[in-house]
């Protein structure tokens, strides 16, 4: 078992997260803590781990989708689980897990989770119930597995990874919705791990126009050919629903230019004419 911690500029945190891993009932597993070029102290506070299974790598900041896969690709395990450095694990969430994976014979899974936000426990709305089997089509409206509580196969990554290196968040949307059209995920519903929200370094706080993200991962989709045609028209949908979303929050914004831009990519795929992803995120 290999688990994944990118981390960046989280020194006061990353210990509650490694800890939580060392805290675990299943031992057998090594922790790869990806620090992506943080520069307040924590290399220092990873040094501090003197066990064998805690493996500390550095990058220069590329990003939580670059520190992602080079963890992944410096691992060893047969199960891949991940972790961010702002979340912890309850202590039986690998044992229950694994013993859930294997009896069930899923590639990938995920547990239900508690909300902390801002020091206080809090109720999840009932459009983030977690579902499990194929839920391609919700998975177009938002994403619906968490990060941390995920764990996935060698098989599983070599089939539907790498992460989107090119986006700056909604990278675990983007992989989600590839992983949707070919694997049910199974979900065991126990509240393993505690996420905790509501911090100003959160990536869904500190980067604008998520929607951007979704739409270049949608149209990612479209161009790859994979989808059914039952797919294919959720997911023209769910395009021509989120970017008018953007494409209005652009305009509110003055920023027309962009909005024009979207606008025309947007009727050149509906219209059967080849775009590139990338245009859609390009300045």
């Amino acid at each position: 078992m290999s688990v994944i911690i990118p981390t960046y500029n989280r020194a006061e945190l990353i210990c509650r997260a490694v800890d939580s891993v060392l805290g675990q009932t299943f031992v057998d597993f090594e922790c790869l803590v990806i620090d992506d070029g943080s520069t307040d102290g924590t290399v220092e506070k990873l040094a501090k781990y003197d066990d064998s299974r805690i493996k500390p790598l550095w990058q220069e900041n590329s990003g939580v989708s670059a520190a992602r896969n080079f963890g992944i690709d410096e691992s060893r395990g047969q199960f891949i689980a991940l972790l961010d450095s702002d979340d912890e694990w309850v202590p039986e969430k690998l044992l229950k897990q694994i013993q859930f994976m294997e009896e069930g014979g899923f590639e990938i899974s995920q547990t239900d989770e508690i909300w902390v936000r801002k020091g206080k426990r809090v109720n999840q709305c009932k459009k983030h119930e977690k579902p499990e089997g194929m839920f391609f089509e919700r998975s177009l409206a938002m994403c619906m597995i968490s990060p941390s509580c995920v764990i996935f196969s060698r098989k599983f990554w070599d089939e539907i990874g790498p992460f989107d290196e090119k986006l700056p968040a909604c990278e675990d949307y983007d992989l989600w919705l590839r992983a949707g059209v070919k694997y049910p995920v199974g979900l065991l519903r126990e509240r393993l791990t505690v996420k905790y929200g509501g911090r100003p370094d959160q990536l869904s706080n500190s980067v604008g126009c998520l929607d951007l993200y979704r739409i270049y991962a949608i149209v990612k989709l479209l161009n790859a050919e994979i989808l059914s045609s039952e797919e294919r028209v959720q997911a023209l949908d769910e395009l021509q629903r989120k970017a008018g979303f953007y494409i209005g929050g652009c305009r509110k914004r003055g920023r027309d230019d962009q909005a024009e831009k979207v606008e025309r990519l947007i009727r050149a795929i509906w219209d059967g004419e080849p775009v590139p992803a990338d245009a859609i995120i390009k300045n």
